[in-house]
């Protein structure tokens, strides 16, 4: 037996840290998970019905399509706090073996603009909610299926908030830490 590096097992250098928004990003997360499981179950009556009882569920694709962004938004802030969104290290590693204070900086840099785009992406958001909500826009083919889209783009205005709150609760426990976590790994 010969032993591999466990790369699965690797976490980002924000892993450990607390934040106090960990609780609602798991509500968050949770709702999406159980979202996700409701959408299998109806792509699976779908495609049951439609191979077996030549009678598909009307808006299935239309519902799914819409639901993978609200799922992916209400997921954000869970992956935040928890220290997984996605991120390459290389650089920072690099950096943290002569600098530990520096990657310590470069991760505060990093909160900080996280939480301004997600912030940004927000505020971009919230005009087309406000239009879809009092225009009564909706998906779908009147007289077949429709579905009013202001739900799935505040879940979207949602998730934005709540990732970039998540990141400025990164903050405190970043400044609190000792030297940069992971990075002379």
């Amino acid at each position: 037996m010969h032993n591999e590096p466990d790369f699965a097992s690797e976490t980002p250098a924000v892993a450990g840290l607390t934040n106090p928004l960990l609780g609602l990003g798991h509500v968050l997360a949770a709702i999406g998970t159980a979202w996700i499981f409701a959408m299998m179950l109806l792509v699976v009556a779908d495609v049951l019905g439609r191979n077996f009882f030549d009678a598909p569920i009307t808006g299935v694709a239309e519902f799914a399509a819409r639901s993978v962004a609200s799922i992916v938004f209400l997921q954000l802030a869970a992956a935040i706090c928890t220290g997984r969104m996605t991120r390459s290290d290389f650089l920072l590693r690099l950096i943290g073996k002569y600098s530990p204070a520096a990657v310590k900086a470069l991760d505060v840099f990093n909160v900080v603009i996280g939480a301004l785009l997600f912030l940004a992406l927000a505020v971009i958001a919230w005009p087309e909610l406000t239009e879809a909500y009092a225009s009564g826009e909706y998906m779908g083919v009147q007289g077949v299926f429709t579905v009013v889209t202001w739900p799935f783009r505040g879940l979207i205005v949602l998730g934005s908030v709540a990732a970039a709150l998540a990141y400025l609760g990164c903050i405190p426990s970043l400044l609190r830490s000792g030297p940069a976590q992971g990075a002379s790994a």
